[in-house]
Parts: structure tokens; C-alpha cells; sequence
């Protein structure tokens, strides 16, 4: 199995990448570990887990986690992200390794976090996307109908990327074709080294 991790800041176009990426590979599957992390915030135990830490001001009408208000908890201090990471993080990893214990050839792992996790070291080719701060953050407010501010509170408790450390790095202008080239050259040249 190969296993491709993808990660890159919000907003930067590392899913579309993913996708077009693990759409190259025969037998493949990309992982949005972010939807991971969604599925685990539904889980009945770990509901109750999180109301009993940050009360119940963080469910919507129908019970369920409210993610913006739990983002704006999480994201506003470490300590509090902390614990999410904590309450989920089992689950997490459950889900993961049933994908790594799969019989997929290629595995795209895409997450923001990924390079925290022991999964990063697990990858056998590393890719950074990113993009102009600016517009990533136009793109994110828009796309995630989310305030200026809260998007400055999720950013900031991010990670920095060192391009040093990755295999390739994805400069996105946001142009047309251009996800679609880079693509394509690395698929190329993964190929070529396989």
C-alpha cells in the first residue's frame, strides 16, 4: 500500500488536490480525516463527554454538537482544544486504521493536522498545498459562512508548515488548471519512482 499524506492550511485547496490525486490510482481512496473527526462528534458517548466539559450551550435544537460553537470554545484557547483532541482522538484512529488495514493500493490521507499524528510518519510521500493568505481567507469566510474573526481564532490555532519537510509543495493561485497540473506532474513522477 502506498499512503500519500496531503496537508496544507484551511482553505488552501488540498481536498480538491486529494481528490484529483487519488483519482489517478487504480484502487485507490482519499480520506478526508476531517469528516473523521465530524463522524466521532456524533457519537453518543463522546456527546456526553463533551457537554459534560463545555456544557450544554454547545448542542443544536436536535441534541447534536453545534461545530461552530464548539469551534468557537476550542479554537479560542489551547487547553480546550486539548480536550477535544482527546475525547475524539480514540475514535480517530479506530476509523483510520480499518482504512490502512484495507486492501487499497493508494491511500490519500488529507488533514490539517496530519503532520501531529503518527500517521504522518506512515506516509511515503508528503505534500504541502498552500496559497495566498489573503485569499484563502476570502475563499474559507465564504465557503464556511464564517466571520472574519472566527476564522483568525481556527487559523491561528493551526500548525506552521516547514516546506523543507515535505516531498512536494503546491502553490495555489487559485488559477485554472492549475491543481490539475500539479496533479498530474507529481502523479507522473510518483509513478516513475513506484
Amino acid at each position: 500500500m502506498q499512503i500519500i499524506g496531503v496537508t496544507g492550511k484551511s482553505g488552501t485547496g488540498k481536498s480538491t488536490f486529494s481528490e484529483m490525486l487519488s483519482k489517478k490510482y487504480k484502487n485507490s481512496i482519499r480520506v478526508d480525516v476531517d469528516k473523521i473527526g465530524h463522524a466521532a462528534l456524533k457519537q453518543p458517548e463522546i456527546i456526553e463527554e463533551l457537554t459534560e466539559n463545555f456544557g450544554d450551550a454547545i448542542l443544536n435544537n436536535n441534541g447534536n454538537i453545534d461545530r461552530k460553537k464548539l469551534g468557537n470554545l476550542v479554537f479560542a484557547k489551547k487547553d480546550n482544544m486539548q480536550i477535544l483532541i482527546d475525547l475524539t482522538w480514540q475514535y480517530m484512529q479506530q476509523e483510520l486504521d480499518k482504512i490502512l488495514a484495507s486492501n487499497y493500493d493508494t491511500v490519500v490521507l488529507e488533514w490539517l493536522l496530519l503532520p501531529k499524528t503518527k500517521y504522518w510518519d506512515k506516509c511515503d510521500n508528503k505534500i504541502l498545498v498552500s496559497s495566498d493568505d489573503q485569499q484563502r481567507k476570502l475563499n474559507v469566510m465564504k465557503r464556511d459562512n464564517v466571520s472574519e474573526e472566527y476564522f483568525d481564532e481556527r487559523d491561528n490555532s493551526g500548525l506552521d508548515y516547514a516546506p523543507y519537510k515535505f516531498d512536494y509543495t503546491v502553490e495555489n493561485h487559485y488559477k485554472d488548471g492549475e491543481i490539475e497540473a500539479a496533479v498530474n506532474k507529481i502523479h507522473n513522477e510518483l509513478s516513475f519512482t513506484r
